[in-house]
């Protein structure tokens, strides 16, 4: 038996010929569309994404203002993961330091568990006398802008893809009706019945 190899033949769609159905050319054209809509709708959500992440970065950087605190104490709880056994770098610590207005306030923040009583350190407060944690610094918030940016891009790209695949699947199950119907048609007119 001879092995008969199809071969796809691009553009099908588009070229003129008697088997061709509308419907043929509505999916095609569905399809161009489809992936059109999703590269233009991923370059816009990718760059609105970078664009809204970046800002909220500098929003959160602009809302934190640097102060000397001195470290009082350590605080109990350095002891390794009960599960992983893993031992952190970071320890809760209790700080003491002077706002704008001179008043002396305390607080907890993370610091390195090397760092004794007595250590100068750097804290960061919201002007108001409560500490914050450190700001995003420029590396990471331009991570964090890449990462927002792409999958912001991705998800309008799939959506609209997706879109353009349930329109698709709707034009070909009405075009696969009508063509149950006209075989009923012409089925009918020979006398056979198909089992």
């Amino acid at each position: 038996m001879r092995n008969v190899r199809a071969g796809k033949v691009l553009g099908w769609r588009w070229r003129d010929n008697p088997l061709r159905r509308r419907s043929d050319v509505l999916e095609a054209w569905i399809v161009l569309a489809a992936w059109t809509l999703a590269a233009v709708l991923a370059a816009l959500a990718g760059i609105l994404g970078a664009q809204l992440s970046e800002r909220a970065a500098e929003r959160d950087r602009a809302g934190r203002e640097p102060v000397s605190a001195v470290l009082v104490r350590i605080l109990p709880g350095g002891a390794p993961d009960a599960v992983t056994g893993v031992r952190y770098d970071r320890a809760l610590a209790t700080v003491r330091w002077r706002d704008g207005a001179g008043t002396e306030r305390t607080g907890t923040m993370e610091v390195a568990p090397t760092i004794r009583a007595g250590s100068r350190v750097r804290a960061w407060t919201d002007g108001h006398g409560h500490l914050l944690s450190k700001p995003v610094g420029p590396a990471e918030a331009t991570t964090r802008a890449v990462l927002a940016g792409t999958g912001a891009a991705m998800t309008a790209g799939l959506l609209a893809l997706v879109g353009g695949r349930l329109v698709r699947l709707r034009v070909q199950r009405r075009a696969t009706e009508a063509w149950g119907t006209e075989w009923e048609r012409i089925d009918g007119r020979w006398g056979h019945t198909t089992g």
